[in-house]
Order: structure tokens, then C-alpha cells, then sequence
């Protein structure tokens, strides 16, 4: 919904040099990716996105998250009372120039991943 889930695919190679300097890096996002996280580990598309009511929005910088590949859990490890104080990030702001203004009209009216992220569908009732 907010940018039409643009490839993240490249942000893997910065990622792996930080990973290679001793960092602990993953991804977590409620983008997309077509399988090429390489040595990072990845959290994609997580539903509801940010801009559907999803808790990532509430995530800030320098927060510590679990993830749990076997459970499909992700949690982070912040204070009940401060998560819950918390606003949502602020949506980026529309592009305008590229095209993809076009097409704002489709990522407003999207339905969730769950249901196939389609504005067709949604707008149908289906």
C-alpha cells in the first residue's frame, strides 16, 4: 500500500558487509524480495502491512526483535506500555514524476497479502 512494494533485493549486498564486520543483521520488512536474501535473514511480506494497522509500523530504531522462523513469530522485545504509547511511522511520501502516481489509486484500494494484496478483488467484494 505505501510505494507498490518496490524489489528490496538490493539492499542484501550492504547487508552482508555489515554481517561480515561483525554486525547481526536481518530484514524485516512488509515489502517484497524474490528469494535472493543470500546470508541475510529475511521477515518479508509481513501482514497487515505497516499502513494496513500492522505492528511493524511501531517499530523504531534500535529495537531489539525475535524472530521465529518455526513459530512465523516475530516479537519485539519492547515495553508493553511503550509499545502501546507508540504512533505509527509516518507513510513515505507519494512519488511523483515516476509513474507510480498512476497507479495510487490501486495501492489505496489494495486488499491484504492474505487475501492476494489484489484492489481488484477487494473493490468486487471478493
Amino acid at each position: 500500500k505505501a510505494n507498490g512494494m518496490p524489489e528490496l533485493h538490493k539492499l542484501t549486498p550492504p547487508l552482508g558487509v555489515l554481517q561480515d564486520r561483525g554486525f547481526r543483521v536481518a530484514l524485516v520488512t512488509d515489502g517484497r524480495m524474490s528469494g535472493a536474501s543470500g546470508k541475510v535473514p529475511a521477515a518479508i511480506h509481513l501482514s497487515p502491512e505497516a499502513l494496513g494497522g500492522g505492528p511493524i509500523a511501531k517499530l523504531r530504531d534500535g529495537d531489539v526483535v525475535r524472530l521465529c522462523g518455526e513459530r512465523g513469530e516475530i516479537v519485539a522485545l519492547v515495553d508493553a506500555a511503550e509499545w502501546e504509547a507508540r504512533a505509527d511511522a509516518v507513510p513515505p511520501p507519494a512519488h511523483v514524476g515516476t509513474g507510480c502516481e498512476l497507479f495510487a489509486f490501486m495501492r489505496a484500494g489494495a486488499d491484504t497479502a492474505e487475501r492476494g494484496g489484489s484492489a481488484m478483488l477487494a473493490a468486487a467484494g471478493l
